[in-house]
C-alpha cells in the first residue's frame, strides 16, 4: 500500500470503527478508574493497558503510517463522550500510546510488523504507566506485595492487551476488513 493511499476512505472508516468500539472500553475504563483505585489500587497498570488496543488493531490491520495515533485519537474523542471528566487524561493516553506505537513502527521503518515489535511498544507504554500511577496513586503506601503486583501488572497489562489486540486485528482481516493486503501476500 502506497503511503499517500494509507489514509484511504476505507481506511479512515475502519480506524473510526475501531476507535469508536475501543474508545468505549476506555470510557467504561474511566469510570472504574476511583472504585478500582479505592480497592485495589494495585489492578489499575492492568486496567489502564486496555488503551493499548486501538493503536495496536489499526497497525496490524494496515501496517500503515499514522493509524495508530489517528485511531488513538478517535478512540479518545469516544472515552471523552463516554466519560467526559477524564478528556485531559484521555487526550493525553492517546497521544502518548498512539505516539510511542507510531515511534516504534518508525523505527523499523513501518516494515516489521511481528508480534515482537507490538511487544516493544507495549512495554514501553507500560513503563510509562507503571511510573505514572505510583506517583499519582501513592502507592508506596501500599505493602510491598501489593506494590510489586502493581508494577508487574502495569507492565504485563498493556502487553496482554496487545495480544487480545493483535487477536481482533487479525480476526478482522480473516472477515475481509481489509481485503487488499490480504491480496497482496
Amino acid at each position: 500500500m502506497s503511503r499517500l493511499a494509507a489514509l484511504s476512505t476505507r481506511v479512515l472508516l475502519v480506524c473510526a470503527a475501531i476507535g469508536v468500539a475501543t474508545g468505549l472500553l476506555g470510557g467504561i475504563e474511566g469510570w472504574l478508574t476511583i472504585p478500582v483505585l479505592a480497592a485495589t489500587p494495585f489492578l489499575y497498570g492492568l486496567m489502564l493497558g486496555v488503551h493499548v488496543m486501538p493503536g495496536i488493531i489499526a497497525q496490524e490491520l494496515f501496517r500503515a503510517p499514522w493509524v495508530a495515533l489517528l485511531t488513538h485519537g478517535l478512540a479518545a474523542l469516544v472515552s471523552c463522550a463516554v466519560a467526559p471528566v477524564y478528556i485531559p487524561q484521555f487526550l493525553g493516553t492517546a497521544l502518548l500510546f498512539g505516539g510511542v506505537q507510531e515511534l516504534v513502527a518508525a523505527g523499523f521503518r513501518y516494515r516489521a510488523w511481528g508480534w515482537w515489535r507490538y511487544l516493544i511498544s507495549a512495554l514501553v507504554n507500560g513503563a510509562i504507566v507503571a511510573t505514572a500511577v505510583w506517583f499519582a496513586a501513592d502507592l508506596a503506601q501500599l505493602p510491598l506485595w501489593a506494590g510489586i503486583a502493581y508494577l508487574m501488572l502495569s507492565l504485563l497489562g498493556p502487553v496482554a492487551w496487545t495480544l487480545v489486540a493483535l487477536g481482533v486485528g487479525r480476526s478482522l482481516e480473516r472477515a475481509g476488513v481489509n481485503p487488499r493486503r490480504r491480496a497482496a501476500r
